[in-house]
């Protein structure tokens, strides 16, 4: 019987009460992974409007949080409800910060006033554990929005004999969001000025909660082996590379595993028909069910590919946009799920307008249409400039939905190439960022796909694959012990400056 740990998973997204992307499935599926292995596993996040959507009781608890935000206390609630196998999953409430249609802007574009909203986050966390009694050996936290997590612990908190023995790891699932604020926010954080410095907080000018927890935390972590070595150049670190090469032997990738509990066509109860890779019969009734809801008139022959992404630069889709009147020449029809920037979402709202009958666009984050169009499809593209992880081509390999990916990330450690002379690999790859190699391997697959028995070979090695988060998370506990095994500096504050 491995030893217990006490574990607090602090994260802004878990599913299924707050979600924009993979973050929630991952903090989600860690913790339910992490509690099989016998662990005291908890689960922190804010109390979202979303919340309510997924109709879990919730009893407050009797202290109120006070949590300096600069010069004000600000007060919040902690509500508690219990989570997949009886995690304890606590919601920190504060209506003015957190009761808001979206986590973490709109249409205008991100709130405000998002440094106050998680500073005071950030810092509930660590006064929920007082008040809850909770003495975690690991606080692992998630991007920045828990950044300041292992800052506080190491200055405001470094001498607080509650914390002696908690140990930080933190995160990175997507480098390219670092919540980089004014520097005036550094008393709004209740944080010396000592700190803002090039090997503290301060990165070119602002104040970094991702920066914040690189350097801070104990260990750092990130999704995929892969999108550990991209981050440490200059081509994929967003100026952190230097960093993080400076911290590399405390970084550490571990691919996400995917939990096959939600995300099984066996017994997915949101697709038209269920099916398996002994029995395919589902899998053309859930394409038709896709064709027929979305208007597509296709040839029996034709191969439906789809994306469900979310719809930003980092995805690829200004690639997609620049080859689609090329694909669309071929015998294929193309579904696209998901939302993001305003000018491609217009882009794709027009598809049914440029290629009547043959392609189609819901503008929206849908879980269960998700499923179904990872069901009902042939083929996933997955043409993204970087990819920390990506959870869809996993998901897509599993469904038989064969993937087209760029060769970048976790797309690289979970993909590999299809060669139909030997009948190994899982999908297919591209390594440089254009139309030429893309086009190059997205003609290779349709002359993969006229071929049904080769096509067959390909759909059945990529559903006995398995990205359960079984390996992952024995990963993961390696990492907290040897995280609570490493000796801790004492942290010695800057010496004072004049400002």
């Amino acid at each position: 019987m491995t030893e217990s740990l006490k574990i607090l998973i602090a994260a802004s997204e878990v599913h299924p009460f707050a979600k924009t992307g993979g973050l929630a499935d991952m903090t989600a599926s860690i913790a339910v992974a992490l509690k099989k292995l016998g662990h005291d596993v908890r689960i922190i996040l804010p109390k979202y409007k979303s919340v309510e959507k997924a109709l879990i009781p919730l009893k407050q608890h009797p202290k109120n949080l006070v949590i300096p935000v600069g010069k004000k206390t600000v007060s919040g609630t902690l509500k508690i409800g219990n989570f997949q196998y009886d995690i304890p999953v606590y919601f920190v409430e504060n209506e003015s910060y957190f009761n808001r249609d979206y986590l973490y802007g709109d249409s205008n574009g991100d709130y405000p006033d998002n440094a106050a909203r998680f500073i005071f986050f950030s810092h509930a966390i660590l006064h929920a554990c007082k008040a809850l009694g909770f003495q975690p050996d690991i606080i692992h936290g998630h991007d920045w929005q828990t950044g300041l997590v292992p800052v506080y612990l190491k200055s405001i908190y470094s001498k607080d004999s509650f914390f002696k023995n908690t140990r930080s790891v933190f995160s990175i699932h997507n480098i390219g969001y670092q919540g980089n604020f004014w520097h005036f926010d550094i008393p709004l954080a209740n944080l010396p000025w000592e700190l803002f410095t090039a090997e503290g907080v301060e990165f070119f000018g602002k104040f970094s909660f991702l920066k914040s927890g690189l350097v801070f935390a104990d260990l750092l972590t990130t999704v995929s082996p892969t999108y550990g070595k991209e981050i440490q150049t200059p081509e994929f670190g967003f100026k952190m590379d230097g960093l993080l090469q400076h911290r590399s032997e405390s970084l550490y990738g571990v691919l996400n595993g995917v939990d096959y509990g939600q995300w099984d066509p066996r017994i997915d109860p949101d697709i038209a028909q269920n099916f398996s890779c002994e029995d395919l019969t589902g899998k053309r009734t859930c394409k038709e069910e896709l064709l027929q809801e979305y208007d597509l008139e296709l040839p029996d022959d034709a191969m439906l590919v789809t994306m469900v992404t979310r719809l930003s630069h980092q995805k690829g889709l200004d690639l997609v946009m620049d080859v689609l009147d090329d694909l669309m020449k071929e015998n294929i029809g193309f579904l696209l799920l998901g939302q993001g920037d305003f000018a491609i979402e217009q882009y794709f709202e027009e598809l049914p307008q440029r290629f009547p009958g043959k392609a189609q666009a819901r503008i929206d984050f849908n879980e269960k249409e998700a499923h179904k169009m990872i069901a009902g499809s042939d083929m996933i593209l997955m043409p993204s400039r970087y990819e920390p992880c990506g959870l869809a081509q996993i998901y897509g390999l599993k469904y038989g939905t064969v993937p087209l990916v760029r060769s970048v990330g976790g797309l690289k450690d979970s993909i590999k190439e299809f060669e139909p002379n030997s009948k190994e690999g899982t999908g297919f790859l591209f390594e440089q960022f254009g139309k030429e190699t893309f086009l190059k391997a997205f003609k290779k697959a349709l002359r993969v796909y006229k071929n049904p028995q080769t096509w067959k070979q390909l759909m059945d090695n990529g559903m006995k694959q398995d990205f359960s988060w079984d390996q992952s998370a024995l990963k993961y506990e390696a990492l907290y012990k040897k995280a609570l095994r490493e000796p801790v500096e004492p942290f010695q504050m800057p010496a004072k400056q004049n400002q």
